[in-house]
């Protein structure tokens, strides 16, 4: 049975070195050179803050770790897709995984190889389609065979060829994952069953335009397990086969991404772990000449980013004591929607030392026990319960880690509220990403005369 990663509590809790960009120092939390109180009286809060460090440096480890077979690494865009983090991580080599006609917008105008973008997603539609073709998108991950078949008819309207790679549904199970995330059941629906394959593959191998030469699948994510890649890899590689023997030649494997990430609650496997299980598997396809890709998102960016808030008032009722903050759901959804667990502490730590674990528990200091809220009209409006915290006040600047994958681009405007501001860190520079909303952003779309 499928269960939430924060019910999960046998691992051993992360610590402070997890987050290597974002450390107290004076007493106070740093974004690399940058103080957050610095952050917050320039830009205001809430703030999503990103370490450019962090993310070059987690792309780093990335690519490091998945070497020996020289995978092209296109980062998830759905779970960090502002064009001034798209643009960097282009800089640094990266490709694109996109879902949508308007994640490929954003990536090329952050000025991403458009041949270095792998479109994928279940339900793309006949203009998105279309849109990829002219913009001449290097993969297109196919996920039935009704797309495959609108997919042949609108290349060869354009006469234009088309890279595919065939995703499959390896029908697996998993103990970690939410349920909401994981995406490789037989009763999901993504990719394509797996005993429709062989014939879909024979079906097309001859077309004029559709060039059928990838097999991939994703997982979901986070995925905690690496051994549920060495059962999904075995997979593709068995079709890999199966499909020569019938005159179909693969010649990319894509192992989509997934991979898990520190929240604050656990040590969880190390990217090696990941690439341990897999590079075996992969290292003959690659030195035949195969091309490998990597769609990894959340182990970019999560650790690269955080949100910052203000207390607005402390209050008691009942037995309860609440910290109620000027983030809500509608900024960061991610614990209403997933119960996903976040740690939480302000960036002065008011008297109390930092935890030498971030599992929260009380470590002798003189701490209060808070259910950490936000202002939106939902009960449901809840980042931590009983949560232990240093005594906090009206003002109190409060930081959420490992925010920076599918925080933001989660973000919605429900009860009329706008989006954060985005900032950029690198070193003792600070530069604003995305403006404030403010209330005439909120009906612009509205106002049609």
């Amino acid at each position: 049975m499928t269960t939430t990663a924060n019910s999960d509590r046998h691992r051993a809790p992360a610590t402070q070195t997890d987050f290597p960009h974002f450390t107290f120092k004076n007493g106070e939390l740093h974004c690399e050179d940058v103080p957050a109180s610095r952050i917050a009286e320039q830009f205001g809060t809430s703030a999503y803050v990103y370490s450019k460090r962090a993310l070059e440096g987690n792309l780093r480890a990335l690519t490091e770790a998945f070497s020996p077979v020289n995978p092209l690494i296109c980062f998830s865009v759905k779970c960090l897709n502002n064009i001034h983090v798209l643009r960097l991580l282009a800089d640094q080599g990266c490709g694109m995984d996109i879902v949508s006609g308007g994640e490929l917008f954003r990536a090329l105008r952050a000025g991403v190889d458009p041949a270095r973008i792998v479109y994928a997603g279940v339900g793309k539609m006949a203009k998105e389609i279309n849109e990829a073709l002219a913009a001449g998108v290097g993969w297109i991950n196919v996920e039935s065979a009704q797309e495959l078949a609108l997919l042949a008819q609108l290349s060869q309207a354009r006469a234009q060829p088309v890279n595919c790679a065939l995703r499959i549904n390896p029908d697996m199970s998993d103990s970690q994952t939410h349920q909401k995330t994981f995406t490789a059941s037989a009763d999901t629906k993504f990719g394509i069953d797996m005993a429709e394959l062989t014939a879909l593959a024979v079906q097309y191998k001859n077309h004029p335009f559709v060039r059928l030469r990838g097999l991939h699948f994703h997982l979901g994510s986070p995925i905690y397990a690496p051994e549920l890649y060495g059962q999904a890899i075995g997979k593709l590689l068995g079709l890999v086969e199966t499909f020569a023997e019938h005159g179909v030649r693969i010649d990319t494997l894509d192992i989509g991404g997934g991979f898990c990430a520190v929240y604050g609650d656990e040590k969880l496997p190390s990217i090696e772990s990941f690439a341990a299980v897999a590079l075996p598997l992969l290292r003959p396809f690659a030195e035949r000449g195969g091309q490998i890709i990597l769609e990894p998102g959340r182990s970019i960016a999560a650790t690269a980013g955080v949100l910052l808030s203000k207390v607005l008032y402390t209050k008691r009722c009942g037995s309860r004591q609440f910290a109620v903050l000027d983030a809500g759901m509608s900024h960061l959804i991610r614990p209403a929607l997933y119960d996903a667990f976040h740690f939480i502490w302000p960036t002065r730590p008011c008297g109390a030392r930092l935890p030498q674990n971030f599992a929260n528990e009380p470590n002798g200091e003189s701490l209060v026990k808070y259910d950490v809220v936000g202002p939106i009209c939902e009960t449901g409006d809840l980042f931590a319960r009983d949560r232990w915290l240093p005594p906090v006040e009206h003002g109190e600047l409060i930081a959420f880690f490992s925010c920076g994958a599918y925080g933001m681009t989660m973000a919605s405007h429900y009860n009329a509220v706008g989006n954060p501001v985005e900032v950029l860190v690198d070193e003792s520079e600070c530069r604003l990403i995305r403006r404030r909303e403010q209330y005439a952003d909120l009906v612009r779309q509205e106002e049609l005369s």
